[in-house]
């Protein structure tokens, strides 16, 4: 057999995209990951890497300086990333979401504004949904955007959970605006948000305070955004109309489920590789641990979970790139990602025994990195009230 996680049917163009990828993550990533973790250190090194290497833009048409690649391709990547260091993926997908919200969504002057710069890395990018009292209740949002008589809009309100919260100078971020309509989603507008980059002040009403201490999912910067009296003018709405956010942001949380799907799969294989390298090193009772069956199954077990994911997040990335709608494809492959990357990484876990608890070894890392995927992007209960939902009208009786 191969080895886990290949792709059949891929481009000369995608494979070698791919391999590029890996060679970085292994001569790049993997040697300094675990250090830069644990010391909670941004990867700027890392970053202007992946900008040489064109993946801020790998999905930006070409006519705007990207590489106008699909989001297969760029699941991939994600896949490859993740399994060097789940944060580094972190600071591309943040980016990548507000990139793809302006290609579907965005103006031509939106677009020809923001789009090339984006495609260096010059502009980049973060957005914002959550708030301090919801997460997934998107309609329960607070922070108001209020229409002044010269058209331009003042936004109050705090959000929160915005990765690359500082060190992003664009933030798409959904507010209330009440612009009449009779349904509370046709009332929610998107609008992009200038800043500088840091902490503090960083535009006149936006204030970002400093990073929030996480378990996991270091490096990268998560932060709240705190908006008093910001003004924003109207043509910086997304898409040029108020009221459609709700359904521009589910339409970047589609992509988003895909990449977080295939960051578990880039954590799973990962935990998975150290797993049986371990099981042949290690021995007990005159033998390799491998050749113990309650190992060997464990490994079997472990590799097939991998593959199942890999072949849902392949699947649910291809549809997407079709135009339709995948909001179940989606949350079944972030659904079942996420589930097998926390078994996989607890698995590997327990091969490594009492060296897995000790921060010399990656595992360590992994195990924290894994429980992050069960939240991200949604939570596995409410993917399985879209998938659920979403049954019952297919299957209607």
């Amino acid at each position: 057999m191969s080895r886990l996680c290949s792709t059949e049917g891929l481009t000369e163009d995608q494979t070698e995209i791919i391999r590029t990828v890996r060679v970085f993550v292994e001569k790049k990533i993997l040697p300094v990951a675990t250090e830069l973790e644990h010391n909670d250190e941004y990867p700027q090194e890392i970053v202007e890497g992946l900008k040489e290497l064109g993946l801020f833009g790998l999905m930006i048409p070409e006519q705007y300086g990207g590489l106008g690649e699909s989001l297969l391709t760029y699941a991939l990547c994600v896949e490859e990333i993740a399994r060097g260091w789940m944060s580094v993926s972190g600071v591309i997908n943040t980016h990548f979401i507000v990139a793809y919200l302006l290609m579907r969504h965005g103006t031509d002057a939106q677009k020809q504004k923001y789009l090339p710069r984006m495609a260096t890395g010059e502009v980049r990018g973060a957005f914002s949904m959550s708030e301090p009292g919801l997460g997934s209740d998107v309609a329960a949002i607070k922070t108001r955007a209020v229409k002044g008589e010269d058209g331009g809009y003042t936004i109050d309100g705090q959000k929160m959970w915005l990765t690359n919260g500082g060190t992003s100078n664009l933030i798409a971020v959904l507010t209330k605006s009440d612009e009449g309509a009779a349904s509370v989603y046709k009332n929610l507008t998107t609008f992009l948000i200038e800043k500088e980059v840091g902490y503090g002040e960083t535009a006149p009403g936006l204030t970002i305070p400093g990073k929030i201490d996480k378990m996991g999912y270091k490096g990268v910067d998560t932060t709240e955004a705190v908006f008093t009296g910001h003004r924003v003018s109207a043509d910086q709405i997304l898409g040029g109309a108020p009221g459609k956010g709700f359904y521009q942001m589910m339409d970047g949380v589609e992509v988003g489920r895909v990449n977080v799907a295939a960051r578990a799969c880039g954590i799973a294989l990962r935990a998975f590789e150290l797993a049986i390298a371990y099981a042949q090193q290690r021995e007990t009772f005159g033998k390799q641990i491998a050749d113990h069956q309650a190992i060997l199954f464990r490994l079997a077990e472990m590799a097939t979970k991998v593959e199942a994911a890999h072949a849902m997040t392949v699947k649910a990335a291809r549809l997407k790139d079709t135009g339709q709608r995948n909001d179940v494809g989606a949350g079944m492959a972030k659904m079942l990602a996420a589930e097998y990357c926390n078994e996989v990484v607890g698995d590997s876990f327990r091969i490594h025994g009492g060296y897995g608890y000790s921060k010399e070894y990656e595992i360590e890392r992994l195990y924290r990195e894994a429980a992050f995927m069960l939240i991200g992007e949604g939570t596995a209960d409410i993917q399985k009230m879209i998938i659920g939902r979403a049954l019952l009208a297919e299957y209607k009786l």
